[in-house]
């Protein structure tokens, strides 16, 4: 099972793997050029968000954040999941799963009732981690350029 360290995006660490994910988005990205927005530490420090490096067999295995974004329409808490990524070598093994999972309880922690989050559609292999996790589609919450699909979903407890 991986384990999770929470980090300051702006460390070496996290903008070596984050360097790695947005490189990973940029060559397999279709429909344009990809647009890289780095994240930055307030955003992904508490009460705001956090940003978790995954670790599997002590190598680092991907990474992913959460990040507070505007109410719900019904004024509820939300978080959006950032930056989800798994390494080639260490997918297959649940890492993105057990990331996924435990970014929603660090972002329930923090406050929120609804997770929301935006991806492209030429990432499948996102979308079926999505929906097994219980994400739904939902109307476009922003108008990230890079992204042609966004989900939600009602943490438990909310």
């Amino acid at each position: 099972m991986p384990e999770f360290r929470a980090v300051d995006v702006e460390t070496e660490l996290a903008r070596d793997v984050l360097a790695e994910y947005f490189t990973s988005r940029e060559l397999g990205f279709t429909g344009g050029l990809y647009q890289v927005t780095w994240p930055t530490s307030a955003t992904f420090t508490p009460p705001d968000g956090v940003f978790l490096v995954a670790e599997h067999d002590d190598v680092v295995a991907g990474c992913g954040g959460v990040r507070r974004v505007e109410p719900s329409s019904t004024g509820e808490t939300r978080f959006e999941v950032k930056h989800l990524w798994v390494r080639e070598e260490a997918r297959g093994r649940g890492v993105g799963a057990a990331l996924l999972q435990e970014l929603e309880v660090r972002a329930r922690a923090l406050g929120a009732h609804e997770m929301v989050l935006d991806t492209n559609r030429s990432l499948t292999a996102a979308a079926r981690l999505y929906a097994a996790a219980g994400y739904q589609p939902t109307e476009p919450y922003n108008d990230n350029p890079n992204a042609t699909d966004w989900f939600a979903k009602r943490l438990p407890g909310a």
